[in-house]
């Protein structure tokens, strides 16, 4: 019964000890093992089992990229102007053992380098010049720092400078500073504005102007066209109107002679046929009729072609 009870235990505490031997690495980890106190082996990621009582899980490296965000360092500008600086680096383990077993306190030596590094690189530079140049204060910081953690086994792939708070006084100074030259790029902008205004105004009014002048000539064009069309018109009613008096002339000297010739008519009858052969006339397309207003020149006339006919009978 007592053997039974001891077997059991002895083959318990073997179960417990393989079962603590076997250990299970994760993805992007590293341990590192030691062998009666000294390092042996690394063990990547997947299942490993360890000798019991001589091997030793001494440290587990992360090789993923890790963020330290320092506290604010008191620094000094060329200026004699103290400011808090405070930085983020972004850094790798590259070299599990060098990282394990060449420095004790890796963060705490970042953490003292950067800011012996930012105090050396601030104090060459005045505010001014800090609060504008802060990409190139991250590179030289970053060159630095990764040269000296390479032999600790660490990459430093970027560092950011968070902060940069000047004492109060300055912060005050530089909101003023900044309240005015918002203010005058305000009054640049609206000065601007109005200029442009002005422009645009100076130019839709010289346009109108230009328009308007157009417009203006084109209707002195039309109306000296429709002038010249209607003189035009006129002169040709005039030129029918005289053509048509000088057709009704002709037309009556040659009725007058005619009927004298076959009938001898009277007076009476020669102011008839005048009057018919006028009415005649004003029955044509003229659109301006001039008619004698003298009719003792017609009675004239007549017996003018009287006398002619007669002379003429004579010598008959």
């Amino acid at each position: 019964m007592v053997g039974g009870i001891i077997l059991g235990v002895i083959v318990l505490f073997i179960i417990l000890l393989l079962l603590s031997s076997i250990r299970i690495v994760r993805q992007a980890e590293v341990y590192l093992v030691e062998r009666l106190g000294k390092f042996h082996r690394e063990l990547d990621s997947g299942i490993h089992i360890l000798l019991p009582f001589i091997e030793r899980i001494s440290a587990k490296k992360n090789l993923r990229e890790q963020v330290v965000d320092f506290p604010p360092q008191p620094v000094i500008t060329k200026d004699n102007v103290t400011i808090q600086v405070d930085a983020i680096v972004y850094f790798q383990v590259t070299d599990p053992i060098r990282h394990e077993y060449e420095i004790a306190n890796p963060i705490g030596a970042i953490n003292n380098l950067t800011a012996t590094t930012l105090r050396n690189l601030i104090g060459e530079l005045e505010l001014d010049q800090t609060l504008t140049s802060r990409d190139t204060v991250n590179s030289k910081l970053r060159v630095v720092l990764d040269e000296a953690t390479d032999k600790w086994g660490m990459k430093v792939n970027r560092v950011e400078l968070k902060n940069i708070i000047p004492p109060s006084d300055i912060q005050q100074a530089m909101e003023r500073q900044m309240q005015a030259e918002r203010t005058r790029r305000q009054q640049v902008l609206q000065a601007q504005g109005e200029k442009e205004a002005k422009i645009l105004k100076a130019e839709g009014e010289k346009q109108s102007k230009i328009l308007e002048a157009e417009g203006e000539r084109l209707s002195q064009i039309e109306r000296a066209k429709g002038e010249k069309e209607s003189r035009i018109l006129k002169a040709e009613g005039e030129a029918s109107a005289i053509l048509k008096i000088a057709e009704s002339k002709s037309l009556g000297e040659k009725m007058i002679l005619d009927v004298w010739k076959e009938n001898n008519p009277t007076q009476a009858m020669i102011q008839l046929r005048s009057m018919e052969a006028l009415v005649k006339v004003a029955d044509g397309k003229s659109s301006k009729l001039v008619i004698p207003t003298d009719a003792t020149k017609l009675l004239g006339m007549v017996e003018s072609i009287k006398e002619v006919v007669r002379s003429d009978q004579k010598e008959e």
